[in-house]
């Protein structure tokens, strides 16, 4: 049991654990705060008002946590990239950069403290990193990661986001038990279970 994707995480893990330092000096801002924030937002579904709130929900938390860095690689969709710099562009806490090569990310996700996202692909990879994931949609194909309690389903709205965020920070039993949960997506030995099922089955 368990998805390959993780197994792929983990792996890029390992290797930029052995070049820290490559990375550390790619990403010398994260040293500057006490925490970082990664965000992530692309979904057309969000396109418009969902957009708006989840902007104006991370103009807020910037404000009220000025020593947390809110680090946004924003999608070149203009939906996106014009509402995001529309209402983020020149806080000093919100980096907004361009779209990030895959090891790059998996670094920005190792040293979150929460990641905010609306992506797939993050929602099965931070609970691995015991990073707590706050998924920006109305519903999601992943409810293993809900119901496993490593991600919070917050919709777009702004003051849900908000809430639900500060909830993590002012609660930290709240946090600790999200970033404890075990991910459900898998334990990186995905691979490795389906080749010893093919070579079973041919030997």
């Amino acid at each position: 049991m368990g998805n390959t994707v993780i197994d792929s995480l983990l792996f890029c893990v390992n290797r930029i654990t052995e070049q820290k330092s490559c990375y550390t000096e790619k990403f010398p801002l994260l040293e500057k705060y006490e925490k970082l924030v990664l965000i992530t937002g692309h979904r057309r579904e969000s396109f418009g008002k969902g957009f708006d709130e989840i902007c104006q929900a991370i103009k807020e938390l910037s404000q009220r946590y000025p020593r947390a860095l809110f680090y946004y690689p924003v999608h070149l969709n203009p939906n996106v990239k014009n509402k995001v710099h529309d209402i983020l562009v020149d806080i000093p806490n919100v980096y907004l950069g361009e779209p990030l090569p895959y090891d790059e990310l998996v670094y920005l996700m190792s040293r979150s403290f929460i990641i905010l996202t609306d992506s797939g692909g993050i929602q099965e990879e931070a609970p691995s990193l015991n990073v707590p994931v706050l998924v920006m949609r109305e519903t999601t194909e992943r409810p293993e990661g809900i119901d496993a309690g490593c991600s919070k389903l917050v919709g777009t709205s702004r003051q849900i986001i908000v809430e639900s965020f500060v909830e993590l920070i002012d609660k930290p039993e709240k946090y600790h038990q999200m970033a404890k949960a075990i991910n459900p997506y898998g334990d990186g030995r995905s691979a490795q279970r389906i080749a010893d099922i093919l070579l079973s089955e041919i030997q």
